[in-house]
Formats: structure tokens, sequence, C-alpha cells
């Protein structure tokens, strides 16, 4: 497993403010994307390739990817 001690997470710049249901996304690391939430950040991570990463947001609509 790598080591993910250098992951920098951010959340939306559509999050607000006050603990909403958000995603944390770390985009920082060689080769890999983690994903968790962010109301349980100890509750487990997800992992993906920057590839697959970039085919989610790219799916997504226009509105949605901030």
């Amino acid at each position: 497993m790598a080591d993910l001690t250098g992951a920098r997470w951010r959340t939306s710049t559509r999050s607000s403010s006050n603990g909403g249901n958000c995603v944390e996304v770390a985009d920082n690391l060689p080769g890999v994307v983690l994903v968790r939430d962010s109301k349980n950040r100890t509750g487990g991570t997800l992992s993906f390739t920057p590839a697959a990463w970039r085919a989610f947001v790219g799916g997504l609509p226009a509105s949605r990817r901030a």
C-alpha cells in the first residue's frame, strides 16, 4: 500500500461550510486519487487511478464539477 500521509484533502467549492454531505478528494499524490466522506474521515478511503478519476469527473454534468 502507498504512503498516504502526505495527502492534501480538499472539498468542493460548492460544499457548504456547515458540514454538509460532501466528499473530500486528495489528488496530490503520484499515481492515485483518494476520496473520503467529509463527515467520517476515519471511516475509509476509496482510491482511483488518475485516469479513472478523470473519466468519472468527465462523466458528470458540468454544473456538478466544482
